[in-house]
């Protein structure tokens, strides 16, 4: 199976699908970033979910929160999420993507990668609350994992890009539709890394 890179060790590679997606290293500076991924990790209140699958219960493999707008409850994957108030630093990290999207975003997802061992198996971001074709704006701290992407109808089709610490990633167009994403697992030692996907709930 091919596996093309969009993206070298740094920056951004000439087979950027722009429809799909738009990726900018550096948004929050490596002082920032640093000093967000150490807040985060301390003063957020982690929970370790559960999912149903096949009837049994499984605890993910990562640890999540989630922060947002009164009201923006969210539930995927049998999780039902309540919202946390806004953090200053939340909302100063909202402000600088809601300028780069143009998409003012309502609700965060954060999640906590401790290790190699966390992960987030494939999936797609298309819950009805989220609207048709959502744009979703994500932000790395820590640990340069790969964001793999496979088309649904086609594994064959699939590409890596390399999430370093700082960086903007957008997701727009008919990604969630037509293709899936993951975090996998690494047999290399990883560093914690914290991943925020702001979102934006629509059917409330």
């Amino acid at each position: 199976m091919d596996q093309l890179s969009l993206f070298g060790e740094a920056g951004q590679g000439r087979s950027l699908p722009s429809d799909m997606l738009e990726y900018i290293p550096g948004v929050f500076s490596a002082l920032e970033s640093n000093y967000l991924l150490d807040h985060f990790i301390s003063k957020v209140p982690w929970e370790q979910k559960t999912i149903k699958i096949y009837n049994k219960e499984i605890a993910t493999p990562r640890l999540t929160a989630w922060f947002g707008d009164p009201g923006t409850n969210y539930s995927f994957t049998g999780m039902r999420l309540d919202p946390i108030p806004w953090t200053a630093e939340l909302l100063m990290m909202k402000e600088r993507v809601e300028a780069l999207s143009g998409v003012r975003f309502n609700s965060v997802l954060l999640n906590y990668y401790r290790n190699g061992n966390d992960s987030v198996a494939w999936h797609r971001d298309n819950e009805r609350i989220l609207g048709r074709n959502p744009v979703i704006a994500s932000v790395s701290l820590g640990q340069v994992r790969n964001f793999d992407i496979r088309l649904q109808s086609d594994h064959n089709r699939k590409h890596s890009i390399r999430l370093e610490n700082g960086s903007y990633l957008l997701m727009k167009g008919d990604l969630q539709e037509h293709w899936e994403h993951r975090i996998a697992k690494s047999t290399k030692p990883m560093k914690p890394r914290i991943n925020l996907t702001f979102r934006r709930i629509v059917a409330l």
